[in-house]
């Protein structure tokens, strides 16, 4: 237990331990006893005599601290009190009212600016205001002048929305055209300075540049409004009259002028009416309920007529304050252009209708004349062949005949003019097909070195003839293309490169890619130049003599070309004056297996056909003679006849069966050859057979290849006759 309470002041615990030595020293002295007691209790009194010291010693040190902190707070509360008399002084220099609210809203600074345009509420300010009571004292303020659209209550409480950001700067309208600006800003402490400025002369000023913009700027608008076309009135969201433009009054026939300005829009439509007859869809009433609406309003657009048959286009749109806008706009001329304009298409659809008419029989004229040019395109090959094959087969046989050198060089010239006009008229037939869209093609895998050796056979002997080293170089390649057409591209362009090259070497070969195969045709002639090879697969284009006595018409490459397209190969063609020229075929890969060609023929010289009996069928006469001579020429007999039933009673009547049969395929009557191969298999059985034709069909190919029977076509050759005979076995 304590002597003292140590929640006693310091001054009181003092005290108290004097109170006690004291008792305990009397306490000592007036006992009787002279023990050990007396003596404990005097040292008991010196010990509280030294914490009586103590305590005494503390309690002058914190005298001297209080003495001490006295004085700073005396000091801090004088320059406290100078501050703040330096800042009421300082904000009392401000020209703007000054108020400082504490963070609980409450009023503890303001100079004496503040609020004095406001004399009922400066009255009534003072220090702990709160910010509520001061916004109502400002609403309630006889010094207020309010918007129509406006009052005290909605304009407290959009005060007090703002009080609620951090910064906000806003104007007061006073009376008297007076203006106050407000700015008020939060502080660190979430207390509220508001500064009141008087904007009064600046606002003044702004009014009268405004007013002078605004009267400017409506000058120029009525400027504006006065030179366009359209007819203009602008209304009010009131739908009073605030604007026109004279325009307007041409199309009512009246100046509006000061009596109607400010007028309703109803008195605008009693006007109209008197002038202007409204569309079908749309009436008075419709436009005064749209006038009326208080929502949003939607574009409205008709057409109205005048009196005088001038039509006016109508349109009304709401601008953004409610009011509307009305245009008039003049298309009386737009509506008579439009009428002649639908008359005149009505007179031109009648001409085109006609007209179309007219084309239609034009167009079946024109395709009967096609159609007649067609069949008398298949007609001259047929009558144009034929004597050519008769012509060439005279000319081999009296090349046998004939024992002078002069004779046979001529009969060779007749050869080779024979030949030169099987080519024109071959190249004539290919061009007209192909350009007709006539032309039949069959898209299988060909095997490239077949064609390549059929080539080579057919162009070698020329080419050494001309001192030409001609080269195919071997290829394993397999492409997609017709083989007929394939093999007759590559004809011409070998033949042309033999033709017109000045070099000594042409090389064909093959560049393998993915998918895809170039062929080379490559030689060492002149060249051609780069604006002439835009023009050399026109037809009928030749850009300058063959070689030797061989004429043509400029066909080969046109038939190049459009072959190549309508099989979709890629054409192209290097060249380069002075170093050659470089054919190129593009052509897709094959993976399959190619198509068989028919071997080249072999010279006749060089095979036997002797001992042979051959039935031919053909119904002209020169060219039946001519084949005559020629199969006896080579050693074998003939059996001819001009139709296919005097050819089966003839064998009949002779009791003897030809080892093979040429057979005519157009044999008169509606026969053809190919309908004679099955009457003699079934009376002779599977003899050789082949089928001369002018005609180079698809239909007539596969006819033949399903009848296994060998197809020539005319002009006929001696070496074509020579390798049929060869193929056929000699009777036993």
């Amino acid at each position: 237990m304590d002597l003292v309470n140590p929640s006693d002041s310091l001054e009181r615990q003092n005290e108290k331990l004097m109170q006690i030595a004291e008792a305990l020293m009397r306490k000592v002295e007036q006992s009787p006893d002279q023990t050990g007691l007396a003596y404990a209790q005097f040292e008991r009194a010196a010990m509280l005599e030294e914490q009586v010291r103590q305590r005494t010693v503390d309690l002058e040190r914190t005298l001297d601290l209080l003495h001490e902190s006295n004085a700073r707070f005396a000091l801090a509360r004088q320059e406290a009190e100078d501050a703040r008399a330096n800042l009421a002084d300082a904000i009392e220099t401000i020209d703007e009212g000054f108020a400082l609210f504490d963070q609980s809203d409450r009023l503890v600074l303001y100079n004496s600016r503040f609020c004095e345009a406001l004399r009922d509420v400066r009255g009534q300010l003072s220090t702990g205001l709160a910010f509520d009571d001061y916004i109502t004292l400002i609403s309630t303020s006889t010094d207020r002048d309010w918007a129509a659209d406006e009052s005290p209550e909605s304009w407290r409480e959009t005060r007090m929305e703002l009080h609620r950001k951090d910064h906000v700067v806003f104007n007061i309208r006073l009376t008297g055209n007076r203006w106050m600006q407000v700015s008020e800003h939060r502080t660190d402490t979430r207390g509220t300075v508001i500064l009141q400025t008087d904007v009064t002369e600046i606002m003044r000023l702004e009014r009268q540049e405004r007013d002078k913009l605004v009267h400017k700027q409506a000058l120029m608008l009525r400027a504006t409004l006065d030179h366009i076309k359209q007819g203009i009135c602008i209304f009010d969201h009131h739908r009073r009259l605030v604007g026109w433009n004279r325009r307007m009054e041409d199309l009512l026939r009246r100046r509006i002028g000061p009596t109607f300005r400010g007028g309703d829009f109803e008195e605008l439509l009693e006007r109209l009416e008197d002038l202007f007859t409204y569309s079908d869809r749309m009436q008075k009433a419709d436009l005064s309920a749209w006038a009326r609406k208080s929502a949003g309003r939607d574009p409205l657009s008709f057409e109205v007529l005048r009196d005088d048959d001038a039509i006016f286009d109508v349109f009304m749109q709401e601008m953004p304050d409610r009011g509307f806008v009305i245009s008039f706009t003049d298309i009386t001329r737009e509506r008579q252009t439009s009428s002649a304009l639908r008359e005149l298409n009505e007179t031109l659809e009648k001409r085109v209708s006609e007209r179309t008419i007219e084309l239609g029989k034009a167009l079946e004229a024109a395709k009967r004349a096609n159609a007649s040019k067609t069949r008398f395109v298949a007609a001259a090959s047929h009558d144009l062949l034929q004597p050519m094959s008769a012509a060439k087969l005279y000319t081999s046989v009296l090349e046998d005949r004939v024992s002078g050198d002069p004779d046979r060089e001529l009969v060779r010239k007749t050869t080779s003019a024979l030949e030169s006009a099987e080519a024109i008229i071959t190249a004539l037939l290919d061009i007209s097909k192909l350009d007709l869209g006539l032309a039949t093609y069959d898209v299988t895998s060909v095997d490239l070195n077949r064609v390549f050796t059929t080539l080579y056979n057919e162009f070698a002997p020329l080419a050494s003839a001309r001192g030409l080293d001609l080269r195919f170089v071997p290829t394993s390649a397999k492409v997609r293309s017709d083989q007929s057409y394939l093999y007759r591209i590559l004809q011409n362009i070998v033949s042309n490169a033999i033709r017109y090259t000045t070099g000594r070497k042409i090389l064909v070969g093959v560049r393998q890619m993915a998918g895809s195969v170039r062929i080379d045709i490559c030689d060492q002639g002149p060249g051609i130049s780069a604006e002439d090879q835009s023009v050399i697969f026109q037809e009928f284009r030749q850009l300058k003599k063959a070689r030797g006595d061989q004429v043509g018409l400029g066909l080969g490459l046109a038939i190049v070309d459009r072959a190549c397209k309508m099989l979709d190969h890629e054409l192209t063609l290097w060249s380069e004056l002075g170093r050659g020229s470089c054919f190129s075929v593009g052509l897709r890969a094959s993976r399959g297996v190619a198509a068989g060609q028919t071997p080249a023929p072999s010279p006749a010289a060089s095979q036997s056909t002797q001992g042979r009996l051959i039935g031919l069928v053909e119904n002209d006469a020169a060219l039946r003679n001519s084949i005559s001579l020629t199969i006896e020429a080579l050693g074998s007999d003939v059996l001819q006849s001009p139709s296919a039933e005097e050819a089966l009673e003839l064998y009949e009547e002779l009791g003897v069966v030809p080892d093979c049969f040429v057979l005519d395929y157009q044999l008169g009557d509606g026969l053809r050859g190919t309908d004679l191969v099955l009457h003699l298999r079934q009376r002779y059985g599977d003899l050789p057979i082949t089928i001369i034709s002018a005609d180079r069909s698809r239909e007539l190919a596969e006819r033949c290849a399903v009848l296994n029977v060998g197809l020539a076509h005319k002009p006929l050759s001696r070496a074509v006759l020579a390798d049929f005979l060869t193929s056929v076995p000699r009777a036993t």
